[in-house]
């Protein structure tokens, strides 16, 4: 009997008798979208939740972070990581906007803000860098940098649900904050998203840009785009949040087993979250060094021919990209520690409904 894959990580579903009475509701109403109840009430339970006065809800998290860059109206060049998910970069593609990568911590995994400086340039407008596997920057030194050069912030916080730094939610730093609410995070509305926004004003231009631009039925304030949540991905919300606190417990759980078992193997090195972190236990990243008994790809072929869907995420880099590789900030050697990391990086399965026997099966295969 085949056995079902393994992957990296699953979405959570609660029972579908749970759903149920939200479908009723929204069958009811007739309401299935355009800031409907269940959206209102998912934003607030999740402002309630951040301990964050203001927040917009998207259909993805792309949307929201092209949608974060119109809203602070960036332009010329803002400086980001080559490692991250495609989006990251994209977003500033869509605006007519140069990406400018710099290197990466290698312990955060986030941008290194000692390199940040020397990228400035007077096109310069803003940072965007990105918490990887829900780790914080180091955003002290990053929004010092900012503040002395006049620069925006905005941070692609898509892995970063539930995470707090120094007793904080982690999403009050910068100007905004982008979260994904794809079906792989840790909380999930099917697809969505949402940008966490310092005030009142700057939310109201959001719930402008997300719905083309309208302030009323016969006033667009801007030329808007459709980034609006609808009323089934808000129902599975609410639903989620009963539930997402426990879902983050079991990943640590899972996450403490891993580092018990894998922490002696020689030739794996385990990654940790930085101090004053109470971390989601989003992805359990690994680096794959010289002195394993394999390379990265082929411990990445073992697992995957025993059903065991692990990711080398994130590689390759985005820099190497068709559309990127050509910029002067894509060469290699201005990103040795990224490109680094890009070939040892594996992320093993890590979900609240990982089996023990399944977790076993992946430690068996890398300590063996």
């Amino acid at each position: 009997m085949s056995r079902k894959p393994i992957t990296v990580t699953q979405p959570y579903l609660p029972p579908l008798e749970e759903f149920i009475p939200y479908l009723e509701q929204i069958w009811d109403s007739k309401t299935l979208t355009n800031n409907g109840p269940f959206h209102g009430q998912l934003e607030q339970a999740l402002c309630n939740y951040f301990g964050v006065e203001h927040m917009a809800l998207f259909a993805n998290g792309t949307i929201a972070l092209i949608t974060a860059l119109q809203t602070l109206r960036i332009s010329g060049e803002v400086i980001t990581t080559p490692y991250s998910f495609v989006a990251t970069s994209h977003s500033l593609l869509w605006n007519n906007i140069t990406p400018v990568f710099v290197d990466i911590d290698p312990q955060r995994m986030g941008l290194d803000p000692g390199k940040i400086e020397a990228a400035i340039t007077p096109r310069t407008t803003a940072i965007m860098p990105v918490h990887c596997y829900g780790y914080p920057c180091d955003v002290e030194r990053i929004e010092h940098i900012a503040d002395t050069y006049g620069l925006k912030v905005i941070y692609d916080a898509a892995h970063a649900f539930g995470v707090r730094y120094q007793g904080e939610s982690l999403l009050r730093h910068g100007d905004l904050s982008i979260l994904s609410f794809h079906a792989t995070k840790v909380f999930n509305t099917f697809e969505g998203g949402a940008i966490i926004c310092p005030d009142a004003k700057t939310k109201q231009r959001i719930d402008f840009l997300k719905n083309f631009g309208f302030a009323d039925e016969v006033t667009v304030m801007a030329p808007g785009i459709n980034g609006k949540m609808n009323e089934f991905q808000a129902a599975l919300g609410l639903l989620q949040l009963q539930k997402v606190d426990a879902a983050i417990a079991r990943r640590r759980e899972i996450d403490v087993v891993y580092r018990d078992a894998l922490a002696g193997v020689p030739g794996i090195t385990l990654l940790q979250a930085p101090p004053d972190t109470e971390h989601n236990a989003a992805y359990f990243p690994i680096l794959v060094e010289p002195d394993y008994r394999m390379s990265r790809d082929e411990l990445y072929a073992s697992l995957r021919a025993e059903d065991i869907l692990a990711r080398r995420y994130f590689y390759p880099l985005i820099s190497d990209l068709p559309m990127y590789r050509g910029l002067p900030s894509a060469t290699p050697d201005c990103l040795s520690v990224a490109r680094s990391v890009s070939q040892r990086i594996l992320c093993l399965p890590i979900y609240p409904d990982l089996a023990a026997e399944d977790q076993q099966r992946v430690i068996d295969i890398v300590a063996s």
